[in-house]
């Protein structure tokens, strides 16, 4: 027996999207903390990524992009996507990136870390940077390119030098803030960026800013703040570092 039934509409009032590497075992948790309210849908893809981050697998993920992207809810219409990889962005290109999510599902904006940052950055009158990677040099320096290229001055740049992403997502939060304490107290440095996405930085950014007097942000913070302001959203009391403060209810 058939039993009738309405349609409603979607799940939340505004809906996210968001693509994640296969390997990235933070950025999807800080997005729960930092988007916890139910009337808002968020949506998790995954793309491929080699266990190693380098050039060559970076370029990859340009191949397989447009197809995770696609794996998105096809009936959602997205206010935002996210793609959560800065060097990833970095390598292949915002504007190549935000073509190719475009391109696979139905939404209004794309972000992605690497022009969140710079947005970031700008909206808070800074332009001397330190910047704190976990990354090998031939991932690190093209972001360093890419914030001068911008007009970013960067008198400081601090890497761990790791390749496996498993060791990036396990890299003590301890670690990361003493980087980011001795890059952020070079001589003209206005600010610190901490890029990856699947470095754990959340609870370490009020901290940090606390002890420099200096702005504290994220790739994964960054990210969310450009998303937020796509869709107009306020984020929780609580939400870490100044960069997110003026968006919190």
């Amino acid at each position: 027996m058939s039993q009738p039934y309405r349609l409603t509409g979607p799940i939340g009032r505004k809906t996210l999207g968001l693509i994640v590497l296969q390997v990235d075992e933070t950025i999807e948790q800080d997005f729960r903390r930092l988007f916890p309210d139910p009337q808002l849908a968020l949506h998790i893809s995954r793309i491929p990524s080699g266990a190693d981050l380098n050039p060559d697998t970076i370029g990859q993920m340009a191949v397989d992009l447009p197809r995770a992207a696609a794996l998105l809810p096809p009936a959602a219409a997205f206010d935002s996507v996210g793609y959560g990889c800065t060097s990833g962005t970095t390598l292949i290109g915002a504007e190549a990136v935000a073509g190719m999510i475009h391109s696979a599902c139905n939404t209004a904006q794309v972000a992605d870390p690497l022009t969140a940052a710079l947005g970031a950055f700008t909206h808070l009158r800074t332009r001397s940077l330190a910047i704190v990677s976990p990354y090998i040099e031939a991932v690190a320096q093209p972001i360093r390119r890419a914030f001068e290229g911008a007009g970013f001055h960067i008198p400081a740049t601090l890497s761990f030098g790791e390749t496996v992403e498993a060791n990036v997502a396990r890299i003590d939060p301890a670690s990361i803030h003493a980087a980011a304490l001795q890059a952020g107290r070079t001589e003209g440095v206005e600010a610190v960026f901490i890029s990856c996405t699947n470095l754990r930085t959340l609870d370490i950014l009020d901290d940090l800013e606390q002890k420099l007097g200096l702005p504290v942000i994220s790739s994964n913070q960054a990210l969310a703040w450009q998303m937020a302001r796509h869709c107009g959203l306020t984020l929780p009391k609580g939400a870490p570092g100044q960069l997110l403060r003026a968006l919190t209810e």
